[in-house]
């Protein structure tokens, strides 16, 4: 099976200059950990960068734009733009993922609540076997909810997610490191 780890919007707009992002040092450290072990199984490691309009912390010539510095991109990485929550829309990445005869995504990255559920709910629309880190994704705290209660219904939602082959597999990141060939298969794709 060959995995592509979806990385979503580490940008410094979000990580730098907005409000405080639960477990921003340990998630940082996870997906550095998840790149590292599916680079090592010869899967690809896919960067999603928003951009953002003019006068938006994301727009491509503001500072906010780049990568968080503490993320250790490989040059053998690919770097895909987007402008919308989902990362398929509008982008090359499902062109990508065929080309390189994907079979599985690992779902990771910023915000949950928005870019992670839309591309999540995408790929499972799509077919894509797909699994989510329970700890690979954050949000800051919503003036009706705190983020930890956002990761935890959105971990709950994307495990019963009704679509054609079957929820996402949500768990810890250190089964996707250590066990991601006992993960469930439970909807290849057609």
């Amino acid at each position: 099976m060959t995995d592509a780890l979806i990385i979503i919007d580490m940008q410094q707009g979000a990580f730098v200059e907005g409000p405080p992002i639960h477990d921003a040092v340990g998630l940082i450290g996870r997906l550095n950990k998840l790149a590292d072990a599916v680079r090592a199984r010869d899967g690809a490691v896919v960067f999603i960068q928003h951009d953002g309009p003019p006068g938006d912390p994301f727009h491509p010539d503001r500072p906010g734009w780049n990568l968080i510095e503490d993320l250790a991109p490989h040059p053998t990485d690919t770097v895909i733009r987007k402008k919308s929550c989902d990362a398929f829309l509008g982008t090359s990445l499902d062109e990508f993922l065929r080309s390189k005869a994907i079979d599985r995504l690992i779902i990771t990255g910023w915000a949950t609540d928005y870019c992670v559920d839309t591309t999540v709910r995408s790929a499972l629309a799509r077919g894509y076997p797909t699994v989510v880190p329970s700890d690979g994704h954050t949000a800051a705290n919503r003036p009706h909810l705190p983020a930890e209660k956002i990761i935890e219904h959105h971990n709950a939602i994307w495990a019963d997610f009704i679509a054609p082959g079957g929820p996402a597999v949500v768990c810890p990141s250190s089964d996707v490191i250590h066990q991601n060939a006992a993960l469930p298969d439970r909807h290849p794709r057609a």
